[in-house]
């Protein structure tokens, strides 16, 4: 295997690691509107991912470095055609820290109410746009022998792209939920495992017909097998959180967006953005690729400091383990 070849399975599991843990978060803030009933069950719902959603939010940082410097070709070319979507993500990603950090600035109701919608807003659309966006990699774009994006924005927002937003979505709410359920005690949680059943069976139809549609276009016999592993885990992720077990429920709702996302990134290798204008400008692996040497610095670096960052998520996550509710917020009545 060589360099480039390493260097995209790791992209792909810098977007996956990203999507896992960022995509339970977005499901928190969604829930804001869609699971608490008052300001207090609001503040419980932020209060489960305070101390992680911004560590989440490494992955990204990482896999849009990583990208940048393993594969400059396909970096420039995927954010000068996706601009503006990108750019809506990035205000979106700025809001939602902005009101995590000033929503309790000020007791007024008024201003809390505003900084929470501006929560709900900046975790859905995100969670919807990434998904459009990865659709669109997957299924090819207009790409000119020059490796420039010559098609328009309402190209991207195709059928089988759009799809694709909505499997990100229902998968994100779904895991937020049940992770809610996992951090959360009393009416709270009882409602949050009847919320994930439905959302559960939603996102199980519509991720189904996302990943057939995948597999008939450009799958092969590997995809085929991440595509069962995903539809079994997101099955038996239903099936436990209606039994009561939210850790398990967790840990495969978990596995099936990461067997989704590796569904994804089998059927687009070697390709790393297929042009849906003539297979030969398609940029691939080796000529949107950094040099061998620039591979190698790049490699060493992620060996170092990789673990480093395990370790200290790790060690986040372990510290805030334990289950919270409105007994537990300050002035609850």
């Amino acid at each position: 295997m060589e360099l480039h070849d390493v260097w995209f399975v790791l992209i792909a599991v810098l977007w996956t690691g990203y999507f896992f843990l960022e995509g339970f978060d977005f499901g928190i803030g969604i829930l804001t509107k869609l699971l608490a009933r008052d300001r207090d069950e609001r503040r419980v719902l932020i209060n489960t991912i305070g101390p992680v959603w911004d560590g989440n939010e490494v992955w990204l940082l990482s896999a849009a470095g990583a990208t940048f410097a393993a594969f400059p070709d396909w970096y420039a070319t995927l954010f000068s055609g996706f601009y503006l979507p990108l750019l809506l993500i990035l205000v979106c990603l700025i809001v939602r820290g902005v009101a995590f950090e000033y929503r309790a600035k000020r007791p007024e109701e008024r201003w809390q109410r505003n900084w929470e919608h501006a929560i709900f807003w900046t975790s859905l659309v995100p969670a919807l746009l990434w998904g459009i966006a990865f659709g669109n990699i997957v299924r090819g774009v207009k790409i000119d022998a020059r490796m420039e994006y010559v098609g328009t924005l309402g190209d991207l927002f195709n059928p089988y792209a759009i799809l694709g937003g909505l499997v990100t979505l229902s998968l994100f709410t779904f895991h937020g939920t049940v992770f809610a359920a996992l951090k959360t005690v009393g009416d709270i949680r009882t409602r949050a495992r009847k919320l994930a059943l439905v959302l559960g069976a939603g996102a199980a139809v519509v991720a189904l017909g996302f990943l057939i549609w995948t597999q008939a276009n450009s799958g092969d016999g590997t995809s085929l097998i991440t595509l069962i592993v995903a539809m079994t885990a997101l099955a038996v992720a239903v099936g436990a959180i209606a039994a009561g077990h939210e850790g398990w429920s967790f840990a495969l709702s978990g596995v099936a967006i990461v067997a989704v996302v590796a569904t994804l990134f089998l059927t687009l290798f070697p390709n790393v953005m297929p042009s849906s204008l003539n297979g030969a400008w398609n940029l691939t692996v080796t000529n949107a690729s950094s040099s061998p040497y620039t591979l190698k610095i790049m490699t060493w670096c992620a060996a170092v400091a990789t673990p480093v960052v395990l370790l200290y998520q790790g060690w986040t996550y372990w510290v805030f383990r334990k289950r919270i509710g409105t007994q537990h917020i300050a002035d609850a009545h």
